[in-house]
């Protein structure tokens, strides 16, 4: 229902069954308001027809009216999504009364003998439901701006898979197949010279050539983790072995995991969740020692990497300019996820991923444990 914020001439809704009392509240808001619009309604049949054919900006209630009293009103205003408020204006109700009355919603309560208050109660009213309106139309905002941000990062996300992706193949289609000729030629050439230093030009070309070809499988993997292909367990016992080798710190990997036919979508944001932590625990971190946890129990697929090193300070997580948490945080939303940090500061840090699953992603249980 519509509130106009009329300041300087409300529309007052009067559900009073005395006539005198109802004039008694037109002279008084008349000489303090110069309010003359107030209309008179006796039964809740009334109140009813009344709110259908216009809107008010306030009600004035007595509390008890033959057959019902103010409360039964206020219950009726309920369907009503933005009620005017109600003012209690009665002879003495009792404190129990008039508590329960404020506790329901009702906006304030005067008694009739105090009407010279009554222009005071009415602004205070208005103004307080004018701040409760902008504060609603403001949350509203919020939500909607929100929503689309969520949005806009999932669209980014996805485009930049997509991206990734693409060049993932380019690599391989050209830059790999090049190298793989090159590979080719020098073998011809191995094979058709016999001359020292062509041989050893070659064995140097040879090497250098397959550091190449490494590093385009690793820039491929990392754009493009085509391990996915088999499954979330053996890409995160990959991601942990490659992890290892290339730190030497000690990681384990213990699977929990059921023949769960989880989504590509959700593989990948525990892929890149568990390849960001990684890659933090090593720039960052000064551990020894890693453990990595993956669980689809409970109807929710959960992954944990924990580290005993250094931790993280509360200041650095809540920086506007931490992206990488931040933005794992986004990618955990795209799935209806969501992601947590915990950390003891000299005593490393948690990092876990929660999602919940389709009651038809889950089988039959088949448990592994695992350690790299």
């Amino acid at each position: 229902m519509q509130n106009a914020s009329k300041t300087l001439a409300p529309r007052i809704l009067h559900l009073e069954d005395s006539a005198i009392d109802h004039h008694l509240v037109q002279m008084a808001l008349k000489k303090a308001m110069g309010v003359a619009d107030i209309e008179r309604v006796e039964t809740l049949d009334e109140f009813r027809g009344a709110l259908s054919l216009h809107p008010f900006d306030v009600i004035l209630a007595d509390y008890r009216l033959p057959g019902f009293t103010a409360l039964d009103a206020w219950n009726e205003l309920q369907q009503y999504e933005d009620p005017p408020p109600v003012i209690l204006l009665s002879g003495a109700i009792g404190e129990q009364a008039a508590v329960e009355a404020i506790q329901r919603g009702i906006s304030d309560y005067l008694s009739k003998d105090n009407l010279n208050q009554l222009p005071q109660v009415i602004r205070r009213t208005l103004e307080v439901q004018r701040i409760r309106k902008q504060k609603k139309e403001s949350d509203v905002a919020l939500l909607r701006s929100e929503r689309r941000l969520a949005e806009f990062a999932e669209h980014l996300q996805s485009t930049i898979d997509q991206e990734r992706a693409s060049i993932a193949r380019e690599i391989h289609d050209d830059i790999g197949g090049a190298l793989a000729a090159v590979k080719f030629d020098l073998s011809w050439i191995g094979r058709h010279s016999n001359d020292p230093s062509t041989q050893a030009h070659l064995s140097a070309a040879n090497e250098m050539l397959q550091h190449a070809l490494e590093a385009s499988q690793r820039i491929m993997m990392n754009l493009r983790p085509a391990i996915l292909d088999q499954g979330l367990a053996p890409a995160v016992q990959w991601l942990a072995a490659s992890f290892g080798r290339r730190t030497s710190i000690d990681t384990q990997v213990n699977i929990h995991c059921g023949q769960s036919a989880i989504s590509k979508e959700v593989q990948l944001v525990a892929f890149r969740t568990a390849q960001e932590a990684l890659t933090n625990i090593s720039k960052y971190a000064k551990c020894t020692r890693v453990t990595i946890d993956l669980a689809d129990t409970e109807g929710h697929l959960t992954l944990e990497i924990r580290d005993n090193g250094q931790g993280i300070l509360r200041s650095e997580l809540d920086k506007p300019k931490s992206f990488g948490i931040n933005g794992l945080r986004e990618r955990a939303k795209t799935v209806g996820g969501w992601l947590d940090v915990s950390s003891h500061p000299g005593n490393g840090a948690a990092i876990t991923l929660s999602v919940p699953l389709n009651s038809t992603d889950t089988m039959s249980p088949d448990r592994m444990d695992h350690n790299d």
